[in-house]
């Protein structure tokens, strides 16, 4: 009986060391397989930020490309934009020349005169269709957006800061001022005035 018990007492670590061996490999597969995994996700990563990379070139050549391509069409553009504003002017510019011609080789100036007229008119009324405008000028009030007081003129007729004469028409584009009106703005006679007022106080 003793011997069996000292048997059972050597089995016993003997036993332990083969479980804890046996558990230190099952720890180890458990890591070789962690770490495979985790190797293969991060070749996965690695292959996915490469595609990334590549596109990210590729969207950025497509982008430059499509700058240079904007830009070539903007400059064609520019160049041509007035083309058709340039086909509807060419009539007047030949009936200009025809009246010219006229004028050397005939008397009669009141056809001339209508006939420049006409074409002014037909010239102002193309240019409207393209947005240029003029503005009424004389009579208004004195406005520094849309007048360029060349002189001013005292009238006692007419309010202060009136527009009197118009001496260059204005042009809006597209309801935007690119020439103001050069005009005669007015003002109050300030020599009346005092004369006025010296009368008043000796009649006092």
């Amino acid at each position: 009986m003793a011997k069996e018990k000292e048997l059972k007492k050597e089995q016993r670590p003997n036993e332990n060391m083969k479980e804890k061996e046996e558990k230190e490999m099952d720890n180890k597969e458990e890591r070789n397989e962690a770490i495979a995994s985790l190797e293969k996700k991060l070749e996965e990563k690695e292959k996915e930020l490469a595609e990334c990379k590549e596109k990210i070139l590729r969207l950025a050549a497509e982008l430059e490309n499509f700058k240079k391509r904007v830009e070539r069409e903007k400059l064609e553009h520019m160049k041509y934009a007035l083309e058709e504003f340039a086909k509807e002017l060419l009539p007047f510019l030949d009936n200009l020349e025809r009246a010219i011609a006229l004028a050397k080789d005939t008397k009669d100036m009141d056809k001339m005169i209508e006939g420049i007229e006409l074409t002014l008119s037909g010239y102002f009324k193309t240019l409207e269709r393209f947005g240029l405008k003029t503005f009424a000028a004389e009579g208004k009030r004195f406005d520094p957006n849309y007048h360029e007081a060349l002189s001013v003129e005292e009238n006692p007729d007419v309010e202060e800061d009136t527009v009197l004469k118009e001496l260059l028409r204005g042009y809006t584009l597209h309801d935007r001022v690119i020439r103001p009106a050069l005009v005669v703005v007015s003002k109050k006679n300030q020599t009346g005035n005092q004369k006025e007022g010296g009368q008043d106080e000796s009649n006092a």
